[in-house]
């Protein structure tokens, strides 16, 4: 198994992708308040495209923690079973390198390997184009109520993607004669 993880924000206020205004005219989008910023720590599973996502008000590594909790259950040790080896690739943001995400990491280092992608270096990391598409086609040209309502359209919108990912065109194969 591999799996890419790292984090993004998305904010209560809408993001315009692909918008458009006549010539001369401003694009207004209306925005009341003050922006929210729901944290979004996931891992995508580079062979199934399944991506976890834990939501939380902070970008902190507990948080982090949290999402290899998430891991635990999916791709964890299971009792009575063989042990999977899994691959996770990580920046080297600062939750990432803390002292409690080191500690976590250990704790899971029977089954769990981590390789570090080179500083500065998003290209690298296959879960990037996923917050971007996820932000420009699901999250676009809305304006949230409250934090808690982008939070449920976050869950959401992930469940559709891992819906329109998993479809499996070979399942039913006809061999033409």
């Amino acid at each position: 198994m591999l799996l890419f993880a790292d984090e993004s924000e998305a904010l209560t206020h809408p993001y315009l992708a692909r918008a458009w205004a006549k010539h001369g005219a401003d694009l207004r989008v209306p925005a009341p308040g003050q922006a929210k910023k729901v944290a979004m720590m996931g891992a995508l599973d580079h062979a199934a495209r399944h991506l976890v996502v834990h939501t939380s008000k902070t970008k902190r590594s507990a948080d982090f923690i949290a999402l290899l909790q998430r891991l635990d259950g999916r791709y964890g040790p299971r009792p009575g079973l063989p042990v999977k080896p899994v691959v996770i690739v990580l920046d080297n943001g600062p939750i990432h390198v803390s002292k409690a995400t080191t500690a976590a990491l250990a704790a899971r280092a029977h089954w769990l390997t981590v390789e570090w992608l080179p500083k500065y270096a998003p290209e690298l990391n296959d879960i990037e184009p996923v917050w971007r598409d996820l932000k420009a086609h699901h999250l676009a040209h809305q304006t949230f109520t409250d934090a808690d309502d982008l939070d449920r359209t976050i869950h959401a919108a992930v469940s559709t993607l891992n819906t329109e990912r998993n479809i499996r065109p070979l399942v039913k194969q006809r061999i033409s004669a």
